[in-house]
């Protein structure tokens, strides 16, 4: 059982391009909607463009509310504000516990199928597998998401700039460092090696735990897994902790390719990102 919802949180995400040459025409998808869930809820969201565009909204495959937009004003800048407040609560870890039978029966591999698939950011590795195998050894399938995860944070050290963003897991594995979303990619990648259905989710982390009612910080764009063991549960392998009220989930797929926050096709000269921050204050 979940805690009460005990943060509200206004999340304020900015992103800015400018081009080489000025952009005549493009087509852009946004993926920066919070959801609600048993520990979440979204009370208002909004997403603005300038130059200003008419923004259309879809739910995708994988359950992503996804907005899209038209420019066709020729335009050398480009300007993305995605504006939420979400309330939020702790999570129990796991809600519900089931035995490697279970978890491995065909109904569970055939209901989760596409969490247990490999991708070019979740490959199938030999010696990755064989770390998987001696963690799960002894304990329980939820026991092996947490040793997998600690494994994990151990194993890379934080840093920017040693990977990038078509980095694999096997990338950050063998540099030994990474960013949050190399952190994710290598848990799933363990996970998948002993066949635990695992998902990468995209969003947003407080960075402040004891944050006063009204102050703004500098809020991080996160990644995160969650494991199917009985039932869908989150863990945070980059900080090692559970999926608390600070964290904001916004997405969920097979990797990050699933949940890209924004991406699109434009003609025009090349794309510099000379902007990108988010701001998170705590409203209650």
């Amino acid at each position: 059982m979940t805690e009460p919802l005990n943060w509200r949180l206004r999340v304020v995400h900015t992103t800015g391009y400018r081009y080489a040459t000025a952009v005549t025409q493009s087509y852009n998808e946004a993926r920066l909607t919070p959801r609600s869930d048993d520990r979440q809820n979204l009370m208002v969201a909004r997403l603005e463009t300038v130059p200003t565009a008419r923004v259309n909204r879809y739910t995708d495959y994988w359950g992503t509310e996804v907005n899209t937009f038209d420019l066709h004003t020729p335009h050398t800048e480009l300007k993305v504000t995605a504006a939420s407040v979400v309330e939020t609560a702790a999570e129990t870890v796991p809600a519900e516990i089931a035995t490697w039978a279970e978890v491995r029966s065909a109904e569970a591999v055939d209901r989760h199928a596409e969490f247990l698939e490999w991708t070019t950011y979740v490959p199938k590795h030999r010696e990755l597998s064989a770390v998987a195998r001696s963690l799960r050894k002894g304990r329980t399938p939820d026991e092996t998401v947490l040793a997998v995860s600690k494994w994990v944070h151990d194993t890379l050290k934080y840093q920017r700039g040693t990977t990038g963003v078509h980095s694999s897991a096997v990338d950050a594995w063998q540099a030994r460092e990474g960013v949050c979303q190399d952190y994710a990619h290598l848990t799933l990648t363990l996970l998948r090696a002993v066949g635990i259905p695992s998902r990468y989710v995209s969003g947003y982390l407080h960075t402040k735990p004891n944050a006063a009612v009204g102050e703004t910080v500098v809020g991080e764009s996160h990644a995160w897994i969650e494991a199917w063991t009985g039932s869908w549960w989150g863990f945070d392998p980059t900080n090692d902790i559970p999926i608390g009220h600070r964290h904001v989930w916004v997405a969920t797929g097979r990797d990050y390719a699933d949940v890209s926050p924004l991406k699109g096709i434009y003609s025009g000269g090349a794309a510099t990102a000379i902007e990108v921050t988010v701001n998170m204050t705590r409203l209650a």
